[in-house]
């Protein structure tokens, strides 16, 4: 179903936007990752989703779904555990304050709420179909 393809498309633009917005927030408050951090970033967080959009306009729309909530999913609990729980530069509780601070913040939280409806969505458009051969 064209829906699935279009809301899919839409959640990992908004998605992509977010973190290019909370990218920015990281470079300009000097908020460093480790190597393994940023090939996380980049693969999961930046490239999975962008691949699982172009699947859902293919013929491989289960494969996109599946693809999509899960690096959704991955990237919601990287966010969470390094915004929200673990002590360090990376927690939106200890950034600087000013615009970048306030960025970040705004960022992880937005983030957060994206990548749960992500995953969720994802996930449920492939329930909605498991009985079906494809998503027409």
């Amino acid at each position: 179903m064209k829906s699935v393809a279009r809301y899919g498309t839409a959640v990992v633009l908004v998605h992509l936007f977010i973190t290019i917005l909370h990218g920015t927030a990281h470079a300009n408050l000097q908020i460093g990752l480790s190597t393994a951090q940023k090939l996380f970033v980049l693969l999961v967080i930046n490239v999975c989703p962008l691949l699982a959009m172009g699947l859902l306009w293919t013929r491989y729309r289960r494969a996109g779904c599946v693809l999509l909530s899960v690096s959704m999913l991955a990237s919601l609990l990287f966010g969470a555990w390094n915004h929200f729980v673990v002590s360090g530069p990376d927690h939106v509780a200890h950034v600087a304050s000013g615009p970048f601070g306030i960025l970040f913040q705004i960022t992880a939280v937005l983030l957060a709420l994206i990548e749960a409806g992500g995953a969720w969505l994802g996930y449920a458009w492939f329930r909605g179909t498991a009985t079906k051969q494809t998503l027409s």
